[in-house]
């Protein structure tokens, strides 16, 4: 009994919900919390407050930024450049002139100018084809931002079903011991009248001891999966916060059937794939345009002043200005030009191969997980019959033993198989949700305003 009062004691300070050991029918019950409790998380509030908090996505929203930025940066280059400028020369020695046996010096020796120089592309094939490189890269940008909040649901699902299975298994590994506890009272109240032998006693001891291990293996794949759950959602590890729910509540869906689409237009590798070869593509045109002539208006205009003295206020500025266009034809470059755009090439036709070697196994994945989920309901439907059977056995070889009918292994080895069956039926169902939560990565399917309203 000390033992058991430790256990119990160990689970309080956990803060998981405890219940005195009871009748079979009343532990069967799943693990609640009072109002005073954790703070109670659906799947959707689950996914509002990650979408929201986890670094992982904010950094893809900045990154969203950065690119706009970056485009902004680029469409400035069709705009005139303008740049004033100031000089200040003092001449040390003048420069000399021997004309006819005489020596002349030239120039001043202080020497002021002062202007506004502007620069515009006229004709810049390579400068407008890529511009349309940074309006990708921002595209591109967005879908791997996408990408990250269908891995952020993806994950988070994941985390929520897991605290679902690992309080199923609890209640299941709970119940065990209750029964347990329950079988060695009567247990020892026949042994201590004779009624029963001492292995029966001793066994039933050593069943109780091997249940214990269970019950705090379950709890404390609670507290793990609950802290990965934080950690996801980008909260305090120090917070109390619980489920909501259990996997009996996905019955229904199971039975209803999961009508999976092979359409993979929205996956998310795709799609980055996709604009990636666009990328390249665009990239190729640029490399080409680097063969075109570009054509530029500059103008200048400048004050100048030169004297002798340092009495600025007396100095005599004379404006200068000048307007012109100035054509570059690229003619040889060392043979650069034709390395890049051979090089584009290579990219491009890589990338393509490498989409099609995606897209192959992404629909092969998909294959797989529409397999798994049909296997899944399957095997639902089969330890949803064993359970009842199950039970009904276990009930009867309680009875046969309570009469003498029957032996203490008989009541070990149903209760055994009520257990598998009730395992397996949570462990259906949790593989049912991990398998539709894959599928709906693959397919593209989240629609994220419906836990986000800045989205």
């Amino acid at each position: 009994m000390k033992r058991r009062t430790l256990f119990l004691m160990a689970l309080l300070t956990m803060g998981l919900a405890t219940r005195p050991a009871m009748a079979q029918e009343q532990v069967e019950q799943p693990v609640t919390v009072n109002q005073n409790g954790p703070m109670m998380l659906t799947l959707d509030e689950a996914l509002q407050i990650a979408l929201t908090e986890n670094p992982t996505v904010q950094i893809a929203d900045q990154t969203i930024e950065v690119k706009k930025y970056a485009k902004k940066g680029t469409y400035a280059a069709l705009w005139p450049e303008i740049s004033a400028s100031a000089t200040y020369q003092r001449t040390v020695k003048k420069q000399r002139f021997h004309i006819m046996g005489e020596t002349m010096e030239v120039g001043t020796t202080n020497n002021a100018s002062g202007g506004v120089q502007a620069v515009m592309p006229l004709v810049n094939v390579q400068l407008w084809k890529s511009l349309k490189l940074s309006a990708l890269d921002v595209e591109l940008a967005v879908e791997q931002a996408r990408s990250s909040r269908i891995d952020m649901v993806e994950q988070v699902s994941k985390a929520f079903y897991q605290v679902l299975m690992a309080k199923d298994a609890y209640n299941v590994y709970k119940r065990v011991y209750d029964n347990a506890v329950e079988n060695h009272k009567l247990i020892e109240k026949k042994y201590n009248v004779g009624a029963v032998s001492e292995y029966d006693f001793i066994r039933s001891q050593v069943t109780v001891s091997n249940a214990e291990p269970n019950v705090i293996n379950a709890a404390n794949s609670i507290v793990l999966a609950l802290w990965q759950m934080k950690a996801l959602l980008g909260m305090d590890l120090s917070l109390d916060i619980d489920c909501e729910g259990s996997l009996a509540d996905y019955e229904a869906m199971m039975m209803a059937g999961f009508k999976a689409e092979g359409d993979m237009s929205n996956n998310t590798t795709l799609k980055q794939l996709e604009i990636q070869e666009r990328l390249l593509e665009q990239t190729l045109k640029v490399q080409r345009a680097a063969n075109l002539p570009t054509l530029a208006l500059s103008a200048n205009y400048t004050y100048t002043a030169m004297d002798e003295s340092m009495k600025i206020q007396h100095y005599r500025w004379n404006p200068y200005s000048v307007v012109g266009v100035s054509l570059n034809v690229p003619i040889f470059a060392g043979g650069k030009r034709r390395a890049d755009i051979n090089q584009a090439k290579l990219n491009l036709s890589n990338l393509e191969l490498q989409r099609e070697n995606v897209e192959r196994q992404l629909r092969t994945a998909l294959m797989q997980y529409q397999c798994n989920l049909q296997t899944n309901v399957k095997e639902f439907y089969a330890s949803s019959q064993n359970i009842s059977q199950a039970k009904r056995g276990y009930d009867i070889a309680v009875k046969r033993y309570e009469i003498g009918g029957g032996t203490l292994v008989d009541v070990d080895n149903s209760q055994l198989a009520y257990t598998q069956a009730e395992l397996s039926r949570s462990t259906a169902i949790y593989n049912y949700l991990i398998n539709t939560v894959a599928i709906d990565k693959l397919i593209g399917a989240h629609n994220f305003a419906t836990y986000t309203e800045e989205n």
